[in-house]
């Protein structure tokens, strides 16, 4: 046999307030009361029954008080209680029983195919006695079969039906109200879902603007601190021999160190721009809040970011001949060579291969510093492509300055980030190569 719906549900989640098979108190309550009231109206009918049907009074009222005694498991056992009102219909009680047992197996989850069996079940056998009954008392002589028919289907439809009709209404409502309570959590879970998914998102854009900006000061200071040390070297060196040659090196010093000052200022001058950010740890107090602040927090950190790129271009690659030139008046023997047709790229792609360039360079300013250096740049249409090799340095040529390794990483991350190709390693000659192709995606989508 079936539980209804709600009783399954509230079983299955361990309500603690339940008593027995009942979900709740009044809920036992109730059947405990109805089922006191039909045993009342069925002890009367079984009296009744007893004295048609000459079995002792004692018996027929017993039966009464044990058919009238079954509603109170209606809500567990809906079938039973139904098979219970249809044996009992020759007998003619348990009204109350055949109304409240309709209606619970109509309300129940139990199969629509045998909540229509046991209807018809109940509907021909009321139809049967009833039409018996009114044929008895009326008489052939005072109607026809057809009017006594009729009266005897009224009667019944008019007892049957309504319960079963009213059954399915509740039970129809109370499966809507729980499809939607399921609805409502499962939209609550996945909102939260969304939430800690935008958490990391954000996490992740933060963690991404700090990587970039550690390599944009990368890349300023490394090359303009390695440049004005190199610079400073040559300054000692010639101060007493070559007064003028000092002279410009030391205004070469101080031009660098204004260059480096000025980008160090638009860099920390955008980043300002993003000082009023959400913090990280805020949380929400809805579900809905907690997807919305993270989705806004992402789409803040975009748009900062778009900012800043847009505020500090950076370099592009029409700028790579005054780079080769401060290299070489540091005294580096670098060259620089261009390969096909001029052509301009997307902001960030001419940025990153500038930086490959400039980090490139820095490097054998450290670790090369008379090493001859060739500087290659390539247009290919859709991608940019540049190599930077130097010859195997001299003997003692390190300058000295310190390394923290993050400068080919940088590199790396810069140009696979666009979805380009990073080499470095050394050559054969004993040398060093650092080659980088980065493709445009747009100007690949423009001549598709």
């Amino acid at each position: 046999m079936s539980e209804t719906g709600d009783e399954v549900r509230t079983r299955a989640a361990g309500g603690a307030s339940g008593l027995l098979w009942w979900a709740r108190r009044r809920s036992a309550a109730l059947d405990v009361t109805l089922a006191l009231l039909s045993m009342v109206e069925c002890a009367f009918e079984g009296r009744a029954f007893a004295g048609e049907a000459d079995i002792p009074v004692a018996a027929g009222i017993a039966l009464g008080l044990v058919v009238g005694s079954t509603l109170v498991l209606r809500r567990r056992y809906p079938i039973a209680v139904v098979l219970i009102t249809v044996a009992i219909i020759p007998a003619q009680m348990g009204f109350l029983l055949s109304l409240v047992g309709l209606y619970t197996l109509a309300a129940s989850d139990v199969p629509r195919r045998i909540i229509a069996l046991l209807t018809g079940m109940q509907l021909v056998g009321g139809l049967i006695v009833v039409y018996l009954d009114l044929r008895s008392d009326v008489g052939p002589q005072l109607s026809s079969d057809w009017f006594v028919f009729f009266a005897a289907a009224t009667l019944t439809l008019s007892t049957v039906v309504p319960p079963v009709l009213l059954g399915m209404y509740v039970g129809a409502r109370r499966r809507l109200v729980e499809a939607l309570r399921e609805r409502t959590d499962g939209l609550e879970r996945e909102l939260l879902l969304l939430a800690e998914r935008a958490e990391e998102r954000a996490e992740w854009a933060r963690g991404e603007e700090r990587a970039r900006i550690a390599r944009e000061m990368h890349d300023v200071v490394a090359h303009r601190v390695s440049l004005m040390v190199v610079h400073a070297a040559a300054l000692q060196a010639v101060a007493l021999k070559d007064p003028e040659k000092a002279s410009r090196n030391a205004a070469l010093v101080g031009d660098m160190g204004r260059q480096a000052l000025t980008e160090l200022r638009t860099m920390l001058g955008v980043l300002r721009s993003a000082d009023g950010l959400p913090a990280a740890g805020a949380t929400a107090a809805s579900p809905a809040a907690a997807a919305e602040r993270p989705l806004a927090k992402v789409a803040e950190y975009a748009a900062a970011a778009a900012q800043r790129e847009a505020a500090a271009a950076g370099p592009r690659l029409g700028e790579l001949g005054q780079l080769v030139e401060q290299s070489r008046a540091a005294g580096m023997r670098v060259e620089l060579s261009v390969e096909g047709e001029v052509c301009g790229f997307a902001a960030v792609v001419e940025q990153t291969a500038f930086r490959v360039v400039q980090e490139a360079l820095t490097n054998v300013h450290k670790h090369a510093g008379g090493a001859r250096t060739r500087v290659r740049l390539a247009y290919r249409g859709t991608e940019v492509a540049v190599q930077v090799e130097n010859e195997s340095p001299v003997s003692g040529a390190d300058s000295g300055l310190p390394s923290g390794g993050n400068g080919l990483l940088g590199m790396k991350e810069r140009v696979t980030a666009l979805g380009g190709g990073f080499v470095s390693g050394p050559t054969e000659s004993g040398g060093f190569r650092v080659s980088a192709v980065i493709p445009d995606v747009t100007r690949a989508g423009t001549s598709a």
